[in-house]
């Protein structure tokens, strides 16, 4: 199982990035996605959630202004980020959990199996 981050870098704060998340070597649609943060110093949290079915979840740090969805023709998942902040630089994670529930995602870190290997986001102020 493998997992592809990509679409990180700079950007000024109020900007937007897209970020994506490729699987190989996976059947992508039993799995639920998740993406992850970690910044300096800090552990690792949870942002946004996507179930094999599409329901979703979010941080409160985020709700309203990221977005996760998913394409499973393209085994890809994406993270749309709007309206970035200074706080939101971090190393961003993608990870995927095989899920017998169509409507369950998933917030702990321990409960995926696949992790990509990150991609920075550096937003200045």
């Amino acid at each position: 199982v493998q997992l592809q981050a990509s679409g990180g870098g700079l950007v000024q704060a109020g900007g937007s990035l897209r970020l994506s998340c490729t699987a190989s070597k996976l059947p992508f649609s039993t799995y639920a996605v998740g993406w992850f943060r970690q910044a300096p110093g800090k552990e690792r949290e949870f942002i946004a959630g996507i179930s094999r079915s599409g329901n979703t979840g979010y941080a409160d740090s985020v709700k309203g202004r990221f977005t996760i969805s998913r394409d499973n023709a393209q085994r890809t998942a994406y993270l749309q980020m709007n309206s970035l902040r200074a706080d939101d630089t971090a190393v961003y994670f993608c990870a995927a959990a095989f899920s017998f529930s169509d409507i369950r995602y998933y917030i702990n870190p321990s409960q995926y199996s696949a992790w990509g290997q990150g991609t920075l986001v550096t937003v200045s102020s």
